[in-house]
């Protein structure tokens, strides 16, 4: 058995699929996920074959993809903009207060999604029956948050990287401010809040590493003892461990032995 990392060229993020099959990088393939059958691009596989748990919820590829699966893939891509578009049209007609994201067949048409967003709950059970009477399919509507907005439309974050949340989390969890107070940051919107206006979700995954750092780091504000003389601490740099003190009129920076270092001379 062995593990596959399969791309959907949606948003290029990267998910775990297995097969006893033995198929090769680039290769097309039809996978099975919760919401149908897709298609998709194989991008890595696992040297190693695996064991699967009892716990572990990999989904199967089922096949290699034909050219005639290519085919359909294209002609759905064609159709999900025209459900799209028929869907935006629809509300507009309804007078409904909702802004559609997005529409994605399943590779095997048995559902239709849409996303949208909006600041109140929906009744759009006339959408719903409207939209099945012109696709003849299981029709979904799912009203998604900012960060799922994000993640959907994609972009680009205050790092200058692709969001996180488009490029390879899986699972958005839920991020409070603490974190960012915990970090040292400045609680400045603009600095801490991703596009979706949002906190980051940088805070969550790179908390452990400043809870690492933070071991014998003093606070700001707090009197700490210099060669040099007593003085207050200004300003910390928890990753870099170091932190400056103000004796009198001048600042001084101390830096505190690395985690690694401390265990090392143990």
């Amino acid at each position: 058995m062995k593990l596959y990392n399969v791309i959907f060229k949606k948003n290029n993020k990267k998910y775990y699929f297995v097969s006893e099959d033995e198929y090769n990088i680039d290769d097309y393939v039809i996978v099975e996920t919760e919401k149908g059958q897709q298609y998709g691009k194989i991008l890595n596989i696992e040297n190693e074959d695996i064991k699967l748990k009892d716990d572990e919820e990999y989904k199967y590829i089922l096949r290699k993809a034909t050219e005639e699966d290519t085919e359909i893939y294209y002609e759905l891509l064609k159709e999900k903009e025209e459900a799209f578009l028929k869907c935006r049209e629809l509300v507009k007609e309804l007078g409904l207060n909702m802004f559609v994201i997005s529409a994605d067949f399943n590779f095997d048409r048995s559902q239709l999604l849409f996303t949208f967003t909006s600041d109140e709950r929906v009744d759009f059970r006339e959408l719903a029956r409207k939209l099945a009477s012109i696709y003849h399919t299981r029709i979904e509507l799912r009203q998604i948050g900012a960060r799922d907005k994000a993640k959907e439309i994609g972009g680009v974050g205050v790092c200058g990287q692709k969001l996180c949340c488009a490029r390879f989390l899986n699972k958005i969890d839920a991020i409070s401010m603490n974190l960012a107070k915990d970090q040292n940051l400045a609680l400045n919107p603009s600095k801490i809040n991703g596009v979706c206006g949002r906190l980051l979700c940088c805070l969550q995954y790179e908390n452990d590493n400043y809870l690492e750092c933070l071991p014998g780091m003093p606070n700001v504000g707090d009197i700490y003892k210099t060669p040099n003389g007593e003085g207050k601490v200004i300003s910390i740099d928890i990753l870099n461990r170091s932190f400056k003190v103000l004796i009198g009129s001048n600042k001084e920076e101390i830096f505190l032995p690395k985690i690694e270092d401390e265990i090392n001379e143990k």
